[in-house]
């Protein structure tokens, strides 16, 4: 068997020497020996001692602790919560008298998890190793072993408020003791306790600094690994860059750049993306003095005016060109719709990227901007962190498959309870989408303008119908952008009315003058009621052909393309015929919609004139509001 108590040797001499130099004049009584001796460990445990230990527990010691005990036979200062690990004399079993199975992980249910049987049973098996702590249990547990014969580590505290924290073995258990040890050190000088360098802080520091060149190479998962461990050393510089890695990857929690908030040089590109989670998370009022330390007055009213643009939706990131203008160029491209070009932008000019300082290593930034920060997604994010940036050498990675599916069939897909089920859009020819609106709205003297960009739900909660719009009429609220080269659309999911062809007006017709028009309506087949598709291409003015599909039935009007006809079928084909008619539309026309855009991004919006007429003489309406009621 290897000995490897060369290894622990080492490891607990640079703990113990390391721990005194830390210390100042403010220490226990119980820490005047080891201070005296630089000596953290006891004795070894003599063999015969190891054996008599393992004799009275029935159990062979796992390999990593019965090697520590040869070096040292217990330990004093284990982080800074454990004062004493017992040593061969002090190892007994825990039995569980407080009952804290009952609690961790409670009543097992017919299928528990291998992880919750193996902590059930944990509390009644296990040897307690604490002697002296500030109430945690350290907790060996011979039922919880792996292949190399280790035996794994609790440690549980009633004022940690979690779960259990599990370690595969006590040299695992240990080693992270030593990184705690480091890190309150750091944070015990930097409230004025005595200065924490030695030769790990320095080779952590250098590690740090390569890890950042590392991440801007595009390595950044071997530079997230090395980040990540000095994070749990406490080293100064690692959080702020870490988490720069873990937010363009997803993560949010405790994602807190520490270092940078408070820092000018820093501040414009991380705190907007802090406020960005802000109001993500819906949470009030401004960002709270915990989210920016050290900040200065007028950093906080920076962060107060990035988040009410952020809720607005009117916040936009910028950066120095080259990259700035490509930021633009995607913006422009995004706001229309076209956000995989708006990506396709931004990750070719990424080579271009340069850092604010030596603490900024990719552009994160960008995910605190409304429009483009949805962009982002995780594997986008890996992509953005896998091309090399700021004059870095390297080879850029595979793109990242695109978002938006091809053309307009992907609305045929069943998705119950999502917002797109029914839908109903025009598409126009050689009209720009800012165009749009003197073309679709009911405004007559050509001032109607494009609504704000908003997420689809935003836009249904701010931009509702003015009252000026009578209640019988079938208005839709549309979003709009382009839908390939030379058209442009107006969507609406879900509308608010019900397609009635006796009432229907198609606001195509009056939107085709001087150019072509096509105009959807669809609804699903629901319970009894059979699916409805109506479609109609218009130019000038009139109709060149459609049809009309209810269930079985199918009217056609005019020339349709043998390609667009939609042949009579029961409810269980709709879906498919609407998928085909589709796909020809887009096979027709050029065409697309994007569904990135319609579902998760910013559009701008505009109502359009009704898609249904008045009352006639002797018809009536009825009008019903829903509005809350207390008692």
């Amino acid at each position: 068997m290897t000995d490897t108590s060369g290894d622990w040797r080492s490891l607990l001499v640079r703990w113990s020497q390391e721990w005194a130099d830390a210390q100042d004049g403010d220490r226990p009584a119980r820490d005047d020996e080891p201070m005296r001796t630089r000596w953290l460990g006891f004795p070894p445990a003599p063999e015969d001692r190891i054996q008599a230990l393992e004799e009275r527990l029935g159990h062979r010691l796992p390999p990593s602790y019965r090697t520590f005990l040869t070096v040292s036979d217990g330990w004093r200062n284990a982080g800074g919560f454990i004062w004493v690990l017992a040593g061969t004399g002090q190892v007994r079993p825990h039995e569980d008298a407080a009952g804290l199975s009952e609690d961790f992980p409670g009543e097992l249910d017919d299928d528990p998890t291998p992880e919750d049987e193996l902590l059930a049973g944990m509390w009644g098996r296990a040897l307690q190793l604490d002697v002296e702590s500030d109430a945690v249990y350290v907790l060996l547990d011979p039922g919880d072993v792996d292949e190399a014969g280790e035996w794994a580590v609790y440690t549980w505290a009633p004022w940690h408020g979690d779960v259990p924290t599990r370690y595969g073995s006590f040299r695992t258990f240990m080693e992270a003791m030593y990184r705690q040890f480091h890190h309150l050190a750091v944070s015990h000088s930097e409230r004025g306790g005595p200065v924490f360098d030695n030769t790990t802080t320095r080779a952590l520091d250098a590690s740090v600094t390569a890890a950042r060149l590392d991440a801007l190479g595009g390595r950044y998962e071997q530079a997230a690994t090395t980040l990540a461990d000095a994070v749990a050393f406490g080293r100064p510089r690692a959080p702020g860059l870490h988490d720069q890695i873990r937010r363009l990857l997803g993560e949010t929690y405790l994602v807190s750049f520490r270092g940078l908030t408070a820092d000018p040089e820093y501040a414009p590109e991380i705190v907007p993306v802090l406020a960005a989670e802000h109001a993500r998370m819906r949470r009030d009022g401004d960002l709270a003095a915990h989210d920016l330390p050290g900040a200065s007055e007028a950093i906080r009213e920076a962060a107060a005016d990035a988040l009410r643009h952020i809720r607005e939706g009117t916040y936009r990131y910028t950066a120095d060109d080259p990259f700035g203008r490509a930021v633009e160029e995607a913006r422009e491209l995004a706001r229309w719709g076209d956000t995989d070009a708006a990506w396709h932008t931004l990750r070719a000019a990424l080579p271009d990227w340069r850092p604010l300082g030596p603490e900024h290593l990719a552009p994160v930034g960008l995910l605190a901007d409304p429009l483009l920060g949805p962009l982002i997604t995780p594997d986008r994010g890996r992509e953005l962190l896998a091309t090399p940036r700021a004059g870095q050498p390297g080879a850029a990675p595979p793109p990242t498959a695109d978002l938006d599916p091809p053309g307009l069939a992907w609305l045929a897909d069943e998705s119950p309870g999502t917002f797109l089920t029914s839908y109903r859009f025009l598409l126009v020819e050689a009209v720009a989408p800012p165009r749009l609106p003197s073309l679709v709205t009911a405004t007559d003297d050509g001032c109607a303008t494009l609504n704000a960009l908003a997420t689809p739900r935003d836009a249904r909660m701010r931009f509702r119908a003015a009252e000026s719009v009578p209640p019988w009429a079938d208005t839709a609220l549309t979003a709009v952008g382009r839908a390939g080269p030379g058209w442009s659309f107006a969507f609406e999911a879900r509308p608010g009315g019900s397609f009635d062809e006796r009432r229907f007006v198609s606001p195509g017709l009056a939107a085709s003058r001087g150019t072509r028009t096509v105009t959807v309506w669809s609804e699903p087949p629901r319970d009894q009621r059979p699916g409805i598709l109506f479609l109609s291409v218009a130019e000038n003015g009139e109709e060149r052909y459609g049809f009309t599909a209810r269930g079985t039935m199918t009217e056609h009007r005019g020339p349709v393309p043998e390609s667009l006809r939609f042949p009579p079928d029961g409810p269980d084909e709709h879906r498919r015929h609407e998928r085909r008619t589709l796909e020809a539309l887009t096979t027709e026309l050029g065409v697309h919609l994007p569904r990135f855009a319609l579902t998760r991004g910013r559009l701008h919006t505009l109502r359009t004139r009704p898609w249904n007429r008045a009352p006639g003489p002797g018809e009536a309406y009825l009008t019903v509001r829903f509005v809350p009621y207390r008692p």
